[in-house]
Order: C-alpha cells, then sequence, then structure tokens
C-alpha cells in the first residue's frame, strides 16, 4: 500500500462542525477521510490519468498516455506496445467494464482492445474509413453495441460482430468540440458533452443538439449516467437531474467553474471534479472542499472511480489520489489546535475536552470547537503543557515544562501559579494526581511534591524517589504509585515499597499505570507489566508485542484494549492479556494501527500524563506527535466485518518462464519443474495487512498459512492432478470465501510409466545375470594383477601428493599476489589518482548506461560539465601544488554536493562533470546554484588568504535529439564555453 511512498494526508471540512464519532451516521465528513497520492514516483508510467475502471475480480485499472495499468494494491503492471500482450498505442483513451466482465480499452490511434475475464486480448484495429484519433469515451448499449467517442470527430461503433460503423457528424452539430462525456440512456440514446452545448443521438439515428427549451445554454455541457440509472447533466456552474424527459435543476454552484468529473457514490452523495478547483462533494455535510495547501496532484480532475470498498479514486493531470474513510479521526493545527506536538488529554466532569501540547493548552468544546486557553508564563509566551488533572472542585492542575504548575477554572481563567516561589522544583510536572482528600501530588525532575490548602511541600519520606518523575496514579485503596526512570516505588501511608522490574524482563522506565480490578497494569521501556497480590508478571517483547517501549494501557467499554507506542497504537483485549501474565497462553495477539489508519502521527507521545484517555461518550483519544486522535471502538466492528479480500492469481511460472493459466484449457506441466504461483488479495484499504493460506489437493492435508507472502513454490511435484486453493483476510478478519482455485496436472517422466517400469526391470535382471557370471570368471585371474597394480599405484600415489601439495602452495600464494595487482590496475584505471573522483574512462561508462537507461524508462538525466576559472593563474601565481590542492578541494565540494545516484568525475586537468539521475533541468539549475554558493563561501582557498576560485559550468537535459552520449556531452561543452565567453563564474543551459 503502497510505496509506497504511499502518504496519508488529512482531510479538514472547510465549514461545518465535526461531532463525535458515535454521534455520526452515514458517510462522515471529508475531514474523517485520508488521501493516499500516487504519481510516477511511485511506480505509475505517466501522471495523467484518463478515466479508471474496476474489474468484477477486483483489480484496478488506470488509463495513461503511456499505457494501461492495472493495480492490486501494492504493485502497478504496465501494459503498453513492448509488453506481451500489449496494446497497438500507449496512450489510452477510455475504459469499459462489460457486463461479462471484459476490459474495453480505446486508444490514441482509434483502435480497441477488450481483455476478456478469462485474460485473453483481441484488438479491433481502426478502418480506412474511421478516424485514427484518440477515442475519448465508450459506453455499451443494450445490445451489446460499443459506441465509441472520436476527439473532434463526433461518434461511431463497434458492433457485436466486431464491424465497425461511422459516419460524419452534421454540420449543425458540434462535435468538432466535443468534450470526453459519452453517455448511453436506458432507451439506448447516445449522450455526448461539448464544449458548445449537449448533443443527443436518438433512436432514430440522428444527432441533435438538446432543445433550446431545456434552457441548458451552449458552453461546456455534459451528461452523466449514476449507477442507479439516473440521468445527470452538467452544465457550468448547474447540476440537473432527467425527469419526465426533461432536466430538473438540482444544485447551483455559485463559483464553481468547469466542472469536469462527476461521480454518484453507494451514498447517493454527488462528488465533483473541476479543473483548477479540485475535487468537490455534496452531501448531507452540504458543499465540501478540500483545503489548500494540500500536496495533491494538480491539474484537470479527469476521472471519478468508486471502488467496490468505497473508496473514491481521483485521477488528475497530475497523478492519481484516493480518498478512503479510516478508522482514527485526527485533530491538528488546521482544525484549531495551537500546536501539533500534543502532549497530554484529559476529559473534565463538563465533558470538555482540554488538549496540552507544546504550544499551550487548548480547550474542545461539546460541539468540537477548539480555542486555545490564555496561559502566559514569566515572559509571556504559552508554556508547553506535560501533565493535566482536576480536583473534586472543578478547578484543573495543568503541569509544564519549566513554568511550574498552573491553576484554572473549568472556563480557563487562571486562579493559581505555583512555582519557585512557593516552593516548587524547577524542571518538567510530568504527571499530576489527586488523592481522595483533594491534596495535589505532582512529579518533578527532584521527586515527588504535594500541594494541600495552597502549601507546596516534599514529604520527608525514607525510600521516596528524588529524581525524576514520569507517571503517578492513586489506586483503589488510595496508595500512590509512582514511576520513575529507575523503576516503581509505592507510597501507602508513611511507608515506600520498591518493586523491582529489572529481574523480570529488565524494564526501568515507568509510563504509566491503569488499575483494573485488583490489577495495576504498567506501561514501560520493556512491555506492559502486571502487578497482582504481590505478583509481577510480564507482556512484552518475548510474549508477542511488536514494541518494547508502551506509555498507556486504555480499557475501552466493549472488551478492547488500547495501548499507545512510539510505533503507533496497539488493540488487543484483557482476556489474552491476562492470559499471556497468567502463563496460560504463550503469545498475545496484536493488531497495529498507524498513519495508514488515520492517525495524525504513528508516535504517540508518553512520559507525560495522562497521554491517552477514554471520554464518557466511549471514545478513545490519544496524543502523538502530529496531533491528537481517536477512535470510536464501536466503529472497530463496522471496519473488521469489512468483506475480506477476493483472492486472485496473478501469475504463473514453470521454471521462470511464464505460463498461460487462465481460461478453460487444462494446464499440464511436465513433471520435475520448478512451478511458482503469485497471488494477491484485492483490497485497498489494508493492502500491505492482508494475510493468505493456501492449500493444494493432491498434497497438502489441510490449509497452510503464509502470513503476507504474497507466492508459493512446489518444485518435483509427483505425477498427479492437483487444485491449488488461495484465500485471504484481512487482520483479525475472516478468511475470504472467495477463493482463488487453480487445476492443474503434473504429467509423469518416461521412466515413471508402469510399462516403460516392467520391461526396464525385465532387462536389468538379465544384465545383472549375465554381469555376474562374468565377473565370476574374471575375479581369479585378476585378482594377483589387481594387489601388484594396488602396491604400484599407492607407491606412485603417495609421490605425487607430496608434489601437489608443494605446487598448490606456489599457486595460492601466486593467485593472491595477481589479485592485489588486478585489484590495484582496476583501481588506478577508473579513479582519478589526486581527487579520489572518477575519471573520464568511468565517466564516459556511466554516460553511456545512465543515456541508455533514461531512454527506456523516459526518466529525466542532466549533464553538467564545469571548468574551473583561471584556473592556470593559480598554478603560475602559486605553484601547481597549490594547484593540486585546489582541484582536490573542488573535488570534494562536488562530492558533497551530490547525491547517491549522482556522479561527479574529474574528466581532465581542471575539467569536472555532473551527472544527475532522475533529474529535471530546474532541479539541475538548483544544483548549480547551490554548488556556486558553496564555491563562494569556501575560505582560503588552499589555505591561501584570499585567494577564492569561482567555476563555469554548462548545463544540458537530455532530449529527442541527443542521439549518442557524445551528442550530449557536446551540447554541454558549449554551453560551457558560452559561459566562459559570458564573463565566467556562472552556469550557461544548453
Amino acid at each position: 500500500m503502497p510505496t509506497l511512498q504511499a502518504a496519508a494526508l488529512w482531510l479538514m471540512l472547510l465549514c461545518a462542525v465535526p461531532w463525535p464519532l458515535s454521534a455520526q451516521d452515514g458517510p462522515p465528513p471529508l475531514r474523517d477521510y485520508a488521501i493516499d497520492v500516487w504519481t510516477s514516483r511511485n511506480g505509475l508510467p505517466h501522471n495523467s490519468l484518463r478515466d479508471i475502471a474496476q474489474t468484477p475480480e477486483g483489480h484496478l485499472w488506470f488509463a495513461t498516455w503511456e499505457g494501461l495499468v492495472r493495480y492490486n494494491g501494492l504493485d502497478f503492471t504496465v501494459f503498453d506496445r513492448s509488453t506481451t500482450p500489449g496494446l497497438r498505442d500507449n496512450g489510452v483513451g477510455a475504459l469499459l467494464v462489460d457486463r461479462s466482465g471484459g476490459l474495453w480499452i480505446s486508444d490514441s490511434r482509434g483502435n480497441v482492445t477488450r481483455r476478456g475475464a478469462d485474460g485473453r486480448w483481441q484488438v479491433w484495429e481502426h478502418r480506412p474509413d474511421t478516424p485514427q484519433v484518440l477515442i475519448q469515451a465508450m459506453q455499451m448499449d443494450s445490445h451489446g453495441r460499443l459506441w465509441l467517442l472520436y476527439e473532434g470527430k463526433g461518434i461511431g461503433s463497434l458492433g457485436p460482430d466486431g464491424t465497425f460503423d461511422y459516419h460524419t457528424p452534421p454540420a449543425d452539430v458540434p462535435m468538432a468540440m466535443s468534450f470526453t462525456k459519452l453517455v448511453v440512456d436506458a432507451q439506448d440514446r447516445v449522450w455526448v458533452g461539448t464544449l458548445d452545448g449537449l448533443v443527443v443521438r436518438d433512436t432514430d439515428g440522428v444527432q441533435r443538439r438538446a432543445p433550446d427549451s431545456w434552457g441548458l445554454g451552449r458552453g461546456l455541457v455534459w451528461p452523466y449516467r449514476a449507477p442507479d440509472g439516473v440521468m445527470w447533466v452538467v452544465a457550468g456552474e448547474r447540476i440537473y437531474r432527467m425527469q419526465d424527459g426533461a432536466p430538473l435543476l438540482q444544485h447551483r454552484l455559485p463559483g464553481v467553474t468547469h466542472i469536469t468529473a462527476m461521480l454518484q457514490d453507494r451514498h447517493g452523495d454527488l462528488w465533483l471534479g473541476t479543473e483548477n478547483q479540485g475535487l468537490l462533494r455534496l452531501s448531507r455535510h452540504g458543499l465540501e472542499r478540500l483545503p489548500t495547501g494540500l500536496s495533491l496532484p494538480g491539474g484537470r480532475v479527469v476521472s471519478l472511480r468508486e471502488d467496490a470498498e468505497g473508496s473514491i479514486w481521483v485521477g488528475a493531470n497530475g497523478g492519481l489520489y484516493r480518498l478512503r474513510e479510516t478508522l482514527f479521526s485526527s485533530f491538528t493545527e488546521r482544525d484549531g489546535l495551537s500546536g501539533d506536538y500534543v502532549r497530554t488529554v484529559f476529559e473534565d466532569r463538563l465533558r470538555q475536552l482540554w488538549i496540552g501540547s507544546a504550544s499551550g493548552l487548548d480547550r474542545r468544546d461539546a460541539q468540537g470547537r477548539f480555542s486555545p486557553v490564555p496561559l502566559r508564563n514569566n515572559v509571556g509566551k504559552s508554556p508547553s503543557v506535560l501533565s493535566l488533572a482536576q480536583d473534586r472542585e472543578g478547578r484543573l492542575w495543568v503541569g509544564t515544562f519549566g513554568d511550574g504548575i498552573f491553576q484554572i477554572n473549568e472556563q480557563g481563567q487562571r486562579l493559581h501559579v505555583y512555582g519557585n516561589a512557593q516552593g516548587l522544583p524547577g524542571g518538567n510536572i510530568r504527571a499530576i494526581s489527586i488523592d481522595r482528600d483533594g491534596v495535589v501530588w505532582a512529579g518533578t525532575q527532584k521527586g515527588v511534591i504535594r500541594i494541600e490548602a495552597g502549601q507546596v511541600g516534599q514529604p520527608a519520606i525514607p525510600g521516596m524517589p528524588t529524581g525524576l518523575i514520569t507517571a503517578l496514579a492513586h489506586d483503589a485503596e488510595g496508595g500512590l504509585w509512582i514511576g520513575t526512570i529507575e523503576g516503581i516505588r509505592v507510597l501507602r501511608g508513611d511507608r515506600v515499597q520498591a518493586i523491582d522490574l529489572q529481574r523480570l524482563g529488565g524494564g526501568r522506565s515507568v509510563f504509566g499505570f491503569q488499575q483494573i480490578g485488583d490489577a495495576m497494569w504498567i506501561s514501560t521501556d520493556r512491555g506492559l507489566y502486571r502487578y497482582q497480590q504481590g505478583t509481577l508478571a510480564r507482556v512484552g517483547l518475548e510474549q508477542g508485542m511488536p514494541v518494547d517501549t508502551v506509555f498507556q494501557l486504555v480499557p475501552d467499554r466493549v472488551g478492547n484494549v488500547w495501548i499507545s507506542s512510539n510505533r503507533g497504537v496497539l488493540r488487543t483485549d484483557m482476556a489474552m492479556l491476562n492470559a499471556v501474565a497468567d502463563g496460560r497462553a504463550a503469545r498475545v495477539e496484536v493488531e497495529h494501527y498507524n498513519e495508514i489508519d488515520g492517525m495524525a502521527n504513528s508516535q504517540a507521545n508518553g512520559s507525560s500524563g495522562p497521554s491517552a484517555i477514554l471520554r464518557q461518550d466511549g471514545t478513545f483519544w490519544v496524543v502523538t506527535a502530529g496531533g491528537l486522535s481517536t477512535v470510536d471502538p464501536l466503529r472497530l466492528q463496522r471496519f473488521r466485518e469489512r468483506l475480506a479480500p477476493p483472492a486472485v492469481i496473478e501469475s504463473v511460472q514453470v521454471d521462470g518462464a511464464p505460463l498461460h493459466w487462465q481460461g478453460s484449457d487444462h494446464n499440464s506441466i511436465p513433471g520435475g519443474r520448478r512451478l511458482s504461483v503469485s497471488y494477491v488479495g484485492l483490497s485497498y484499504l489494508l493492502s500491505e495487512r492482508i494475510r493468505y493460506r493456501t492449500r493444494l489437493d493432491g498434497l497438502d492435508k489441510g490449509w497452510i498459512e503464509r502470513g503476507q507472502q504474497r507466492s508459493v513454490e512446489f518444485i518435483g511435484l509427483p505425477p498427479g492432478d492437483y487444485t491449488l486453493h488461495v484465500s485471504a483476510a484481512h487482520p483479525g478478519g475472516a478468511w475470504s470465501d472467495s477463493e482463488a482455485v487453480w487445476e492443474f496436472t503434473v504429467e509423469p517422466f518416461l521412466w515413471q510409466r508402469r510399462s516403460v517400469q516392467l520391461v526396464a526391470a525385465l532387462m536389468l535382471l538379465a544384465g545383472l545375470i549375465a554381469l555376474y557370471r562374468y565377473l565370476i570368471n574374471r575375479y581369479k585371474a585378476s585378482n594377483v594383477r589387481l594387489a601388484r597394480m594396488v602396491k604400484e599405484a599407492t607407491l606412485d600415489l603417495q609421490t605425487q601428493t607430496v608434489n601437489l601439495q608443494a605446487l598448490n602452495l606456489e599457486k595460492t600464494e601466486l593467485a593472491d599476489r595477481l589479485a592485489v595487482q588486478a585489484e590495484a590496475f582496476e583501481r588506478q584505471a577508473r579513479e582519478d589518482a589526486l581527487t579520489g573522483l572518477p575519471n573520464r574512462r568511468a565517466f564516459d561508462e556511466a554516460l553511456a548506461r545512465d543515456f541508455a537507461r533514461s531512454q527506456r524508462s523516459h526518466h529525466p538525466l542532466c549533464l553538467v560539465v564545469l571548468d574551473i576559472d583561471h584556473f592556470k593563474e593559480v598554478n603560475d601565481r602559486h605553484s601547481h601544488s597549490v594547484g593540486d590542492v585546489v582541484l582536490v578541494e573542488v573535488a570534494r565540494l562536488l562530492a558533497s554536493a551530490c547525491r547517491d545516484s549522482d556522479m561527479p568525475a574529474r574528466t581532465g586537468g581542471e575539467e569536472f562533470a555532473l551527472l544527475l539521475n532522475d533529474t529535471r533541468l530546474d532541479e539541475a539549475a538548483q544544483v548549480c546554484a547551490r554548488l556556486r554558493g558553496l564555491f563562494h563561501d569556501h575560505p582560503d582557498w588552499a589555505g591561501i588568504p584570499g585567494l577564492t576560485v569561482t567555476f563555469s559550468a554548462g548545463l544540458v537535459e537530455l532530449d529527442a535529439a541527443d542521439r549518442t552520449p557524445m551528442l550530449l556531452y557536446q551540447r554541454a561543452d558549449r554551453a560551457l564555453y558560452r559561459a566562459k565567453s559570458e564573463g565566467r563564474d556562472r552556469t550557461a543551459i544548453g
């Protein structure tokens, strides 16, 4: 799920206030969706996506200018002119899935291709009497006729018998200005959008403009047919619904111009793509927009698609992005928080939420609005808040980083401040706990203090910790549990009990306490500990926890236990934790959540308190390094009840060669071969977490769980008939009933056939009898001769052994010397002896290699040729040894300015070159500017005061005219010459 550099970006609703999740019905507002982005950097062959389709088995397909792309949730597979099977042209115009599951593909030269559900491809090439232009859209009518929209040339069709039908459009319809939308309605009328009004081809075969009485106008007007069959028409800022044969205005969107795509989702909401205003949604939340500032692909939204799991896929001119509902919701500075680095969260008795961050204290009221609390320290700035607590009078106690403890009321008004002047030790207040008598206990960097009746004091009790306090909590009996970076102390009355964690798993730092029944659960840097009836137990890395350090354990009301950590939030259940702690189970099963599940940041913060809570409405809230995140446990079951992903087989290879395994043909495989089968579960929400299992009928007795392994291999299967079953499941979910099934036969070898084996056995028996008689006759005659030969051979072998040992030692020494010399010669042949950079030979080889790679993959490639200005004067004025030092320093600066994928080289004298892979011209120019800055900032070259060195450079980017690496280099050299002619100390672009 990418790599993917798959990044999750949070959406914010521009209007409307977010309500608690438990109060929401139906689809959530846009702010509760996450967005994932893919571009050519993530495997797409081109960033402009003209169409999106999903075939019945679950694959997603994208139409691009550089081929057809199939996506399985993890990998992009490209089909173009260079692949087998492939396309007639790389420019794909439109996609359509027909009623039998076949995928239709049109291209920019008027060809149509169909990929059947059995994986077989069929092509209908354009005829001489049909336009050889881009087919912008396709739709199929009720008779199986495929209607085609030719760019600027009108419409045609491909009949079920495979024949094209095309007629030049009438002069009075604006087909020359056709837009990318064509729709066939329930009456088989063909609707076409244009930039000059709507065109309808009626069942009589006549193409006409839409009636003027419809009032659609003559600008950009185009049709859309929703999944429920309802016809819509978009005309400027107006959206109509066809009713009783006439358009009925449904929405007017002032300020929204040039709507270019539309989608009605399963909830009935309308998603709208625009030319330059991004993506909009019309829903029960009103008109929702994506906020500015998100790093989304730009340009026109060309295509929209809702997949089988309810995610919305958006194809734009600048890339692909996907909106998906997530389990967690998050709040950041965009939602009104003072800062994203949140340290503590607390719910008061009025159900107000208080959030402490490195930027101050915020309050969230019952309506979901955030507002800052005006706390100021001695220098007038907001304090960094680390801990929160509320006493029985409703006053809130706020612990800070270096600014003491603030006491405020429930309206956020400051009542009192406790600092050094009141006897509070300086430093951090990471934990506050208030006992049943109303005494406030606070953890400082110098131990525990107590505040009673406005007076600050430090208990003088033997055994109390005197260092940094990281956690505090009172148990049901009134005992104070104290967490430190050196273990636990428990204060009961005037006695202190020490609990040693190190003896069981090595725990030292304590971050949180949670009492459940008669057990105290402790969060530490070595997992969870349970202290119950004087006995300590541990559930850590060795027992199945995915991380060592955990911060806070919070049970919810439906049996889950939520655990915050540096690597996300973990979820398990209390019964399982107790079973592992009791020794009744060996490992705990844990589900792991992070940014892909909607968390603002996978780093949940700890060593502050409380760092995670369960609110009165049953929702779980956790602080993170990127904001505040929350989840309603009631939504968890709905997410876990999602249908299991269908499993499909993606490829089969026999001894590394692809095998066409699809279709009704029974596959026969020669015996003794290596069989490799790749499969995938087609879900796009948790693709990288899908679990798999396989069963090979004819070999396996039951299912074999494969974890997240996506392939299985069999070597040397015995002859027979086999059926491979593959099933997939989401983490914690049920196995899919939609299995991938493949039947095949392994043929026997010739020698494995019964008739051949019988003949071979008889021949072997006869041969053995003849051999036995022959050996008996020769045995006696050869016995004496054999003894003599053995004696002579033994003596000869002993002599040869001594000689061979001497020769072997000599050969080993010689080989070692030759290897050392070869390594030195190879380095000298490719490395400049003075600067240590690659020399001209190594550079020419790299240029040829990267030139060929760039031409194949169409990745950008830039070349910089630079020359040290007035270098001869440096040699003449300061000596050649100084000049050599300057060259070495130049080489060092060049190497420091390069990425790992770039290649600096010294190509001769004072001339250097820089090869920049996957770099556009403007990015390369920035590299040259940065390098020039490094030259200017370099003081006293070669240690000579006042000596400055500059360079002139020629910069070029590979284009179609560069047929050979030498032509590219010559262009850069000419640009260098121009840079010198124009005054040196500059970069000229060729």
